[in-house]
């Protein structure tokens, strides 16, 4: 059995290789309990607590930090054999390719944790969790890209010429796409600053309707009429954005012409029952009604209030009362609105021969 055990196979004795095999067995085992007892333990633990940062925690373990342990581990233990010069390079190549990757996917996923639980903690609704998803896989590219060229330095390879290709490379597509990478930004901008969300009633230049998606190039906006508006993110930013969702309530200003000719106690009374006629609505606020203009053909009067809603038909309902009040009130009173109109003096011209 000692002779067997001390034959020599490329550099090693067998005694060599079932120590190394043991104790790779052993770790295996201990990894197997450790995943069965202690991070199942941990995983309970955290479920009973309110906090997500222990329940990130114990999942960031499980998935990345004690699989890498128990690769470097082995990796370790396989040192102890004698290994020829290119059998050691492909092991040191292949430790560089997994520590890399899973270095990579560990700042992944804590970027996206991190991100996750902040949202989470501000009761940013469903939407707004997708759009993160959409500006995340954009920076979890660039970890993967600075990950492989971290990767490709440590191998021993000159990445110089490598970063400038990638530099001028990127010169050019930036160059090529500045209207993409213009609404790219744009949609950075909404997605931070939120002028609004996906269901909001907007109205953006001579354009009004439902948001529907907001994507990283355009947004779509179902219009009043149903048709669906695709706007490009950087119109939007450029533009003034009425946002009639975030309304806590609506002013609304009307104008009434009257007269020259209206009786002085006519004027006197219009701001009167004006103002009895809106107060007397329910949901509504009176602010002000004054005399505010001698305009060419009239007298202006101003009027001012509120609708402690927002919704649209109930302003409409309102207004149309308000409306059919002061037309009652005016006919009741004997008050006419002014029309625009034009007043001829019409002369006799003096008969042919007779003195002016």
């Amino acid at each position: 059995m000692e002779e067997y055990l001390d034959q020599v196979w490329m550099g090693n004795t067998v005694k060599v290789y079932a120590i190394v095999l043991a104790q790779i067995i052993v770790v295996w085992i201990l990894f197997k309990l450790l995943r069965k007892f202690i991070i199942a333990a941990l995983k309970k633990f955290s479920a009973r607590t309110h906090s997500q940062v222990d329940d990130a925690i114990v999942e960031a373990a499980e998935k990345f930090i004690i699989p890498f342990i128990f690769l470097m581990i082995n990796y370790g233990i396989i040192q102890q054999l004698n290994l020829s010069v290119k059998v050691d390079h492909v092991l040191k190549v292949a430790v560089a390719v997994i520590t890399a990757y899973y270095f990579v996917r560990f700042i992944n996923h804590a970027m996206q944790l991190s991100v996750n639980l902040y949202m989470h903690s501000k009761n940013e609704p469903p939407e707004r969790i997708k759009q993160v998803t959409g500006i995340l896989s954009i920076f979890k590219a660039i970890v993967w890209l600075a990950g492989i060229v971290m990767l490709i330095d440590n191998l021993g390879y000159n990445i110089t010429t490598l970063i400038t290709g990638l530099g001028i490379g990127g010169i050019a597509i930036a160059l090529a796409a500045q209207n993409i990478l213009t609404d790219l930004f744009s949609y950075f901008v909404i997605f931070f600053d939120k002028p609004f969300s996906i269901g909001d009633a907007i109205s953006i230049n001579n354009a009004a309707g439902t948001v529907e998606r907001i994507g990283i190039k355009t947004s779509h906006v179902r219009s009043l009429t149903g048709e669906q508006l695709v706007i490009p993110n950087a119109d939007l930013v450029k533009s003034t954005i009425k946002n009639f969702k975030r309304q806590q309530r609506r002013g609304i200003i009307f104008k009434m012409n009257v007269r020259y000719d209206t009786p002085a106690e006519n004027l006197d009374a219009i701001p009167q029952f004006v103002e009895q006629i809106i107060k007397a609505q329910p949901d509504i606020t009176f602010d002000r009604c004054h005399l505010v203009a001698f305009a060419d053909y009239s007298l202006t009067f101003e009027t001012l209030y509120f609708v402690e809603s927002t919704d649209y038909k109930l302003y409409l309902d309102r207004q149309q009362r308000i409306f059919r009040e002061i037309l009652k009130a005016f006919s009741e009173r004997g008050i006419a609105f002014a029309i625009p109109g034009q007043t001829f003096i019409l002369q006799q011209s003096p008969a042919v021969g007779e003195k002016k």
